[in-house]
This record gives C-alpha cells, sequence and structure tokens, in this order.
C-alpha cells in the first residue's frame, strides 16, 4: 500500500503539537504537548480535553485498572489520571539525563518511559509500586516504543540514532539482549505502532511519511503526508484495524508554540494491531 496525502480520512484539527495516541475504551487519546492537555477523539470526530496546566505532555499509557499515566517533558515527572484528578505519582528528575518522550505499560502495569538524550538516552522502568530502575542506557534519542503480543520484547525508536531497537523483556521487568530491528531508515522514526503480522508502523518525521517496517529494515507499505511532519501513529478502532496519523507542520513542538494547526488522520489497513500500547 502506497497512500498520497489526499487519501486519508481526517478525523480532528485544532490542536497544537500532537504525541503519544493510545486507543482505550473506544476512543482514541492524545497528547497536546504545548497546548497543555490531553484529547480524546471518538471514531465520529467529537473532541473532549483534560487541560493540564503547567505541564507539557507527552507519552501515555494504562494501566490495568484504567488509570492513566501522562509523562510531563521538561519538569521529568510522571502524572496518573484516575478519570477525576490528576496526581504527580513519580519525579524522575533525578534519575534521567533528559526530558521525558513516549512510554508504553505492560500489563502488569510497568511503564517504560524514554529519556529524550540525543547521546547517552535511557529507558527508566516505573514499576506498579511507582518504584524506579534504568532499564536501558546509551540510547540515541529514544521516542516510540511498543510490547509484543506475547509480552517478552519491547521495541523502541531511536530517533537520531534512524533505527528501530529490541530488547528482551525479563521477568523483572528488566530490559536485555539488545539487538537491531532496522536500521539506516530515512526518518528519523518518532512514534511507532505493532502489527499481528510483527510489522511495525513507524512516524518518519523529517521524511513527511509513515511507514510499515518489517525485521530487518523492509518498507512494505507508505502513507505520504505531504509537507507535515509525521509524528506519531497507532492501531485501534473495530478490529484494531484503523491507523491513526498525528501530522503536524514542523517537527519541532517549539515552534508551533500558539498554533493549532497539528491534525489527527486515519487510514484502514489489512493487518490489525497487536501487542501494546
Amino acid at each position: 500500500m502506497s497512500l498520497p496525502v489526499d487519501q486519508v480520512t481526517p478525523l480532528a484539527a485544532g490542536f497544537c503539537f500532537g504525541e503519544g495516541p493510545r486507543w482505550f475504551e473506544g476512543l482514541l487519546w492524545f497528547s497536546d504537548m504545548l497546548g497543555e492537555a490531553v484529547h480524546t477523539v471518538t471514531l465520529g470526530g467529537a473532541m473532549t480535553t483534560l487541560p493540564l496546566p503547567g505541564h507539557r505532555p507527552s507519552g501515555l499509557g494504562f494501566r490495568p485498572d484504567g488509570s492513566l499515566l501522562i509523562t510531563s517533558t521538561d519538569d521529568r515527572v510522571v502524572l496518573r489520571y484516575d478519570g477525576d484528578t490528576v496526581t504527580t505519582i513519580a519525579d524522575l528528575a533525578e534519575a534521567v539525563p533528559a526530558d521525558l518522550g513516549d512510554m508504553v505499560v505492560d500489563a502488569a502495569g510497568r511503564a517504560y518511559i524514554g529519556s529524550q538524550a540525543f547521546e547517552g538516552g535511557v529507558i527508566v522502568c516505573l514499576d506498579p509500586d511507582n518504584s524506579v530502575a534504568i532499564v536501558a542506557e546509551d540510547l540515541e534519542f529514544p521516542n516510540g516504543m511498543v510490547i509484543t503480543p506475547d509480552g517478552r520484547s519491547l521495541i523502541v525508536a531511536e530517533s537520531t540514532g534512524r533505527r528501530l531497537t529490541t530488547f528482551t523483556i525479563t521477568d523483572d521487568g528488566a530490559l536485555a539482549d539488545r539487538r537491531v530491528f532496522a536500521e539506516g531508515l530515512d526518518g528519523p522514526p518518532d512514534g511507532i505502532a505493532l502489527d499481528s503480522d510483527g510489522g511495525v508502523w513507524t512516524a518518519m518525521t523529517l521524511a513527511h511519511r509513515f511507514d510499515r517496517i518489517v525485521a530487518g529494515g523492509a518498507v512494505t507499505d507508505r502513507i505520504d503526508v505531504g509537507e507535515r511532519a509525521a509524528i506519531a501513529c497507532t492501531l485501534g478502532g473495530l478490529g484494531r484495524r484503523t491507523l491513526f496519523l498525528l501530522s503536524s507542520p514542523d517537527a519541532y513542538p517549539k515552534r508551533l508554540k500558539g498554533t493549532r494547526l497539528s491534525q489527527l488522520d486515519t487510514v484502514t489497513v489489512d493487518i490489525p494491531g497487536a501487542g501494546l500500547p
């Protein structure tokens, strides 16, 4: 499949910089980083907003109890939204070398969170008891993450490294056996989504497209977004066959402060989503 930008279906617009999309309980959730909010969108395009004044949210993930975890980028804390209130559950400022970014939460409620240093980036594991451990180091701007359906592997996009990297998840939640899933990408890769055939949909930010990449690096499908920067994607909807695409007029969030020019589009795909998120 190779689609031009005019063949995607618009779903929502009017927000500043969308990140971290997640499909949960019939809604598409995503962060509006500079808009200081998290939005939900129905498949009909109706949008609601959770304001987060003073925070720049990015990564999202749901724990087994249904509570939403939110990374707050530059103050380097993790927030929890229980459906009524937002609280801070972890301060990672002393543990990480750079701002927080994307996140994926496993079936046990462990949150894997990237700290986005251009060199020397790390992944932090926030356990269900909210204790913290560094589980991967020496990453080049860790960004989007997914966990395979068996819960045994984590794939992370290394943006400045222009690669996708796989780790084995050990029984205690640590990451081991680092290996390359795909490298030499046209990217840099940002947000990613996994399908049931093991393909990884990848937002190729500065290449202005979303690519489906298989192990070894071959691109099997491509969606062009014109002059827009491809930021993040996820699979959800009926049968997890809707690919949600977040794009922006610029790849660098701070250039968009005060604007409302980012958008959410959809494409129906043949291979459904799998794993987490």
